[in-house]
Parts: C-alpha cells; sequence; structure tokens
C-alpha cells in the first residue's frame, strides 16, 4: 500500500496564479493550486520543499497557509509567501505562522491566567496596573 501512495506523491502538479512581487515587504505572494489526484492533500512541508526549488529560494522563507481540498479532493487551494530572506520573514510576518514553521515560542499561559490576570487588573488604576497593588498604610 505504501509503494502506491510514493508512486502518487510524485504525481502532483503545482500551479501558482495572480502572482505578485511585494517589494515593500519583501517577498514574493501567490494563490497556488495543488492537483493530486489519490492523495487526500499534500503536507504544507511538501508544499515548501516544492516552492523552494521552484523560486530557489530557502525553505524557511516559504509560508504556505489556508490550505482548502475541493470537494470530491484531489485539488487543493491555498496562499503562499515567498520572503527574500529570513530577517524580512522575521519581521513582517505574524508570530503564530513563525511558531507554526518553528521560528520562536508558543504563549506559555493559559487562557484562565490570562482572564484571571485582567480581572485582577480592572480593580487598579493609573500606574498600579504596571507596578502592582501596594500594601495599605494603617
Amino acid at each position: 500500500m505504501e509503494s502506491l501512495s510514493r508512486a502518487d506523491a510524485s504525481s502532483v502538479t503545482i500551479r501558482t496564479r495572480k502572482f505578485m512581487t511585494n517589494r515593500l515587504l519583501q517577498r514574493k505572494q501567490m494563490v497556488l493550486d495543488v492537483i493530486h489526484p489519490g492523495l487526500a492533500n499534500l503536507s504544507k512541508d511538501d508544499v515548501r520543499e516544492k516552492i523552494a526549488k521552484m523560486f530557489k529560494a530557502d525553505k524557511e522563507t516559504v509560508f504556505p497557509f489556508g490550505f482548502r481540498t475541493q470537494f470530491g479532493g484531489g485539488r487543493s487551494t491555498g496562499f503562499v509567501l515567498v520572503y527574500d530572506t529570513l530577517e524580512s520573514a522575521k519581521k513582517f510576518e505574524p508570530k503564530f505562522r513563525l511558531v507554526r514553521q518553528g521560528f520562536g515560542a508558543h504563549g506559555t499561559t493559559s487562557r484562565k491566567q490570562r482572564k484571571e490576570r485582567k480581572n485582577r487588573l480592572k480593580k487598579l488604576r493609573g500606574t498600579e496596573k504596571v507596578k502592582g497593588k501596594k500594601p495599605k498604610k494603617e
């Protein structure tokens, strides 16, 4: 069964649409059509490798996202950003996409902790919110 999936992975076709070079954000951006007959879909990591090879870019500077598989399968459409350098990618990409790609750490505090802190700070005014509440003098 595995040999069948390997043969299908080589029959994947990638087409770009709406290609645009964005000089202000130092990147190339495009809509990507992935035709993958016999496969459920193509992993973002495989897409990154193929796009990096197509545009002669480093794999770390390729950011695929927003992929939707067409009803019935066999075809997916998504968006890809190819940055000129890794520095410009780190400068302009949203934090969550950088975390997805392995650059940076995910937030460690839980949702409940953030909400409790927010509600404690609502009881304070002005600079107390930054410094913390001072004990009352008797």
